[in-house]
């Protein structure tokens, strides 16, 4: 992180079939070794399981999914005095929708099966839920956060 200047926020375009900012950050995070439209047909057949699965709009699943993953609260390593403390802090929602997808792609992936359509999809349906590992990562860090409260007046 730069001390003298702050990094310019880009801004995030759409996705062609969805037009949602969202489902574009997702892609961009699913994608690996530069194989976008991969990235593209995963996340395009994922979204058609999950409107066939449960009968409702896929956007509305995949962002009830982040809204329940995304974290308020993370702890953050701070040494003081020899000691190290971990500091609770809030989370900015740019952090939050990033830590989100973040968790739920690597719930996926460490999901059994082959097949990361299947794994992908049941994964954000279960996020969506408020089930599934993604939102137990973010309730561990809650709790975390919780467990250290006391630490909270400590800058960091």
């Amino acid at each position: 992180m730069s001390r003298r200047n702050t990094a310019v926020k880009r801004s995030i375009s759409s996705d062609p079939v969805y037009n949602s900012q969202l489902i574009h950050m997702m892609i961009s995070h699913i994608l690996k070794e530069g194989k976008k439209a991969l990235a593209y047909r995963l996340m395009y057949d994922a979204m058609k399981r999950i409107e066939k699965t449960t009968q409702q709009d896929p956007i509305l699943v995949v962002e009830r999914a982040v809204r329940n993953a995304t974290p308020t609260i993370e702890v953050k390593a701070r040494r003081m005095g020899g000691s190290i403390y971990q500091v609770p802090l809030e989370v900015k929602p740019e952090r939050g929708t990033a830590l989100a997808l973040r968790w739920i792609l690597l719930a996926a992936r460490n999901r059994t099966g082959r097949d990361m359509v299947a794994k992908l999809s049941n994964e954000l349906m279960d996020a969506s839920n408020r089930i599934g590992n993604a939102v137990r990562k973010r309730d561990e860090m809650h709790r975390m956060a919780e467990a250290n409260k006391a630490f909270a007046h400590i800058r960091v």
